[in-house]
């Protein structure tokens, strides 16, 4: 019996040990047929160049903002105060003694360097890439509030809450994220702003109606799946808490809950990569999110290959990680 069982143990670790080959081999085949096709349109690959649009070395030049001419040029510990005199004005600039450009007695107009410094700063992607975060983060939170409250309305006895609650559902999820975003921008924002201004008060700026839209985007198909996992705690749970003298708000927040919570972690997580995924949209409403940095280094420095396919990865590595994340709090959940 010990015997069978090894066999067919090792039955089993040779045929899995064929079919990872056979996806190793896949997988080579996919990037040599990439690698073949590059070729044939003579590509000049120029990964080297891609660093500079996450962190560069940036050169920041002072410039003149008067005409006339530089009256004093004085040490302060590692830097140089220029002094330029005008015509009955005067500015003064304070540049770092390696980068100064000029000395006492030049003339110098509006717009010629006085010195230059060089700093690093964080480039188009880093930046795009933090901006998504920054959307995708807010939009999943605002999403999960209002996914929450809406999924318990859509259950609720009371007809108000309950209707409410559908048409929200039906409307957000009956009408493309692209047309949504657009109505919240160029309507809606509008709208808005200009009671604002009507009344005094500063505009709104429009990323916030873009991650608006992002969060009650995010908000119907989470209440859906809110409604989903509360439906599928047995009565008897909502009964036996009755039973001990609980009310509804308690008994669901102390037995229902806590229950659906552990069902609804998967399609929580996916609806969360694919709003992450969405936030590519916030694009035609001028945000600079990843992928519209992506569009614009692409078009400045003609590296579409490799820009692309580093949009592609750094995608990849958010969803991956929220994905990685949501699986450790299954794995809390199940040990408590």
């Amino acid at each position: 019996m010990a015997a069978g069982s090894t066999a067919l143990a090792r039955q089993e670790a040779k045929r899995q040990l064929i079919w990872k080959i056979v996806f190793f081999i896949a997988l080579f085949i996919v990037a040599w047929g990439f690698y073949y096709a590059t070729q044939r349109a003579e590509y000049i690959w120029r990964w080297n160049r891609v660093p500079q649009y996450f962190y560069y070395h940036d050169d920041v030049r002072i410039r003149a903002e008067i005409e006339g001419e530089v009256a004093a040029v004085t040490p302060r510990g590692r830097d140089m105060v220029v002094v330029v005199q005008g015509d009955n004005v005067s500015e003064q600039y304070i540049v770092p003694q390696k980068g100064l450009r000029v000395s006492r007695g030049d003339t110098v107009y509006m717009g010629d360097t006085i010195g230059s410094y060089r700093e690093w700063k964080i480039g188009l992607l880093t930046d795009g890439l933090l901006l998504t975060l920054e959307v995708s983060a807010v939009g999943i939170l605002f999403g999960i509030l209002l996914g929450l409250f809406t999924g318990l309305a859509r259950i609720s006895t009371n007809p108000a809450l309950r209707w409410g609650a559908m048409t929200y559902i039906e409307l957000i999820r009956g009408s493309p994220l692209l047309v949504q975003i657009m109505i919240w921008y160029f309507v809606v924002g509008t709208l808005i702003n200009r009671l604002l201004i009507g009344a005094g008060l500063p505009e709104i700026p429009g990323i916030w109606y873009g991650v608006a839209s992002l969060a009650i985007f995010a908000g119907a198909y989470v209440a859906e799946i809110v409604r989903a996992g509360i439906q599928s705690v047995h009565k008897g749970q909502m009964e036996a808490a009755r039973s001990l003298g609980m009310n509804t708000p308690t008994a669901m927040r102390r037995i229902i809950l806590p229950q659906a919570f552990r069902r609804i972690l998967p399609p929580l997580a996916g609806q969360f990569i694919s709003l992450i995924k969405d936030s590519s949209l916030l694009g035609i409403i001028a945000i600079r999110e990843l992928t519209k940095a992506t569009r614009e280094a692409a078009t400045g420095s003609l590296m579409a290959y490799e820009l692309w396919l580093t949009c592609g990865l750094l995608y990849l590595l958010l969803t991956f990680g929220l994905s990685m994340f949501v699986q450790y709090l299954e794995k809390r959940t199940v040990e408590q």
